[in-house]
């Protein structure tokens, strides 16, 4: 089954379960409400009947109330024909005197609760659990020529009775001397009741038609909002994430709808990130194959050469000793990559702790003295003396280096100075040289993998030439929880500065 079906369906039993409740419920209570008012209405005619006996003229026999005349009767009884009443009167045995006399129509419960002075109803004399009509009267019983047969008073109609007790004297004088029975037709007592049924009927009827209306309208709407959502997620199953459901955030299905488009946005996200990826993984596949191509192409020139006498016998000892830097490249090359990956994937692990960061820049000027003066460059050291840092001690020296050999790779017979500065809660470092310097949209692109910023750097040599350098410095800094920032014209040189904050204050970066 659909599920607007089921919303119409549950909509559907809901509201008519409701109203049969509530429409049995008070049909039960008029009906209730309509015996308690036939029964007031009864009682009141019996007291007042008693009342008028009363006044009526005195029988001669002590212990029974006053005789009404005939004439009397008769005009009452034609009085109360159009209510369709029904009255007996009897006397103190309970025995019936009026209409016809000498029936013994009562129960000894009916009988022992009219002696007590209480008054007995009965709500239909047809009903099997009414049983106050005494059941003597079965078989074939005459009395003054009548016949009765069973133990109803009328089989033709069921009645409801009240049977009010007669009593003389007061106090403890009372006594009990009759009673006076009068009846009523349970179908006029229930007429009441059965317009309401039939009302009732009817509005089940019209409460069955509006329901069907409105919950197919309901259905229709919840049902609806579902469905974008179900288009929406085929759609994103086909391909396509550029979808978004419409909401208004009022209730489960609208946050659903929410979720969804999150979801939706995150796939999308990691869709551009996978296709960064990719793109990434293809530009190092050639970058790796083009900073390799070039050492293996001299070095297998030169063994060609080598191998088929055409490089001069002079010229050997320099061809071998080509061949051997080219392969330190190779190596250098491959180290750095394992490297950089270790660093960016957070695989090492930093063992931070202060110490004077100016012993660590002492032995990097040593350290790069000569292959500066190889380019003709001279590393000055611009720090004090006692310029406390917190950071891992290798890592921060690998830092320095890197910036210090990317310096001297562009920089002929220049100056690059290294400098350090101590700030609150951190310190500052930079390298800074006289090289060929970058443009402002070449520094934005400095530190990505295997990134050239002048086809310059192809004449120039040094460790830094893989292009990984600058890429493993921004991962440490990062790692750190530092910052690093470059400055850079044309000609003019480029100042690298890396910041490195005191523990407590380290900054922090998502995983790349």
């Amino acid at each position: 089954m659909k599920l607007i079906y089921q919303h119409v369906l549950s909509f559907l039993i809901v509201i008519l379960t409701s109203v049969m409740i509530i429409g049995f419920s008070t049909i039960n209570y008029q009906k209730e409400q309509a015996y308690q008012s036939n029964y007031s209405r009864l009682e009141s005619y019996a007291e007042n009947l008693s009342t008028l006996q009363l006044y009526s003229k005195k029988t001669k026999t002590k212990g029974t109330p006053p005789a009404f005349s005939a004439d009397f009767l008769q005009k009452f009884t034609f009085v109360m024909r159009d209510e369709n009443l029904k009255i007996f009167l009897m006397d103190k045995k309970f025995e019936t005197t009026y209409p016809l006399g000498g029936y013994d129509i009562l129960k000894k419960s009916a009988k022992s609760m009219l002696k007590k002075g209480q008054v007995v109803r009965i709500k239909d004399d047809h009903s099997n659990e009414q049983q106050n009509l005494a059941p003597k009267i079965q078989g074939r019983v005459k009395r003054k020529g009548i016949k009765k047969r069973g133990n109803r008073l009328f089989a033709s109609e069921s009645y409801t009775w009240v049977v009010v007790p007669q009593t003389t004297g007061t106090g403890s004088n009372k006594k009990v001397v009759g009673a006076i029975m009068i009846g009523s037709r349970v179908k006029d007592v229930l007429q009441t009741v059965r317009q309401a049924e039939s009302n009732l009927a009817k509005a089940l009827v019209i409460t069955f038609a509006v329901s069907l209306i409105l919950s197919f309208i309901l259905a229709y709407y919840q049902t609806s909002r579902i469905k974008k959502l179900s288009l929406a997620a085929k759609k994103v199953a086909d391909g396509d994430l550029n979808v978004e459901v419409d909401h208004h955030r009022a209730d489960e299905i609208d946050d659903l709808a929410e979720n969804f488009n999150e979801m939706v946005r995150s796939l999308k996200a990691s869709n551009e990130e996978i296709k960064a990826q990719e793109k990434r993984r293809d530009q190092f596949m050639q970058d790796v194959a083009h900073e390799m191509r070039t050492p293996l192409t001299t070095i297998n020139g030169l063994l060609e050469g080598l191998q088929y006498d055409a490089i001069p016998e002079e010229s050997i000892p320099q061809s071998v000793d080509l061949m051997h830097r080219e392969t330190k490249r190779l190596i250098r090359l491959v180290n750095e990559n394992l490297d950089y990956e270790k660093i960016r994937s957070g695989k090492v692990q930093m063992m931070k702790s202060q110490f004077n960061a100016r012993t660590i820049m002492n032995d990097v000027q040593q350290q790069l003295k000569q292959n500066a003066a190889k380019n003709g460059d001279k590393i000055i050291l611009d720090a004090p003396e006692d310029l406390p840092v917190y950071a891992d001690q290798d890592r921060f020296k690998q830092m320095l280096v890197n910036l210090t050999q990317n310096a001297i790779q562009f920089t002929n017979d220049g100056t690059i100075t290294i400098r350090g500065r101590r700030f609150q809660n951190g310190a500052t470092f930079s390298v800074q040289d006289t090289g060929i310097g970058m443009t402002q949209e070449q520094s934005k692109y400095i530190f990505e993998r295997f990134y050239k910023a002048d086809p310059a750097r192809a004449r120039y040599g040094g460790t830094g030439e893989s292009g990984l350098g600058l890429s493993i410095v921004l991962s440490l800094v990062r790692q750190h929880g530092g910052e690093i920032k470059v400055s850079s014209k044309p000609h003019e040189g480029s100042t690298f500065t890396i910041t490195l904050f005191d523990q407590g204050h380290e900054k922090k970066y998502d995983k790349e």
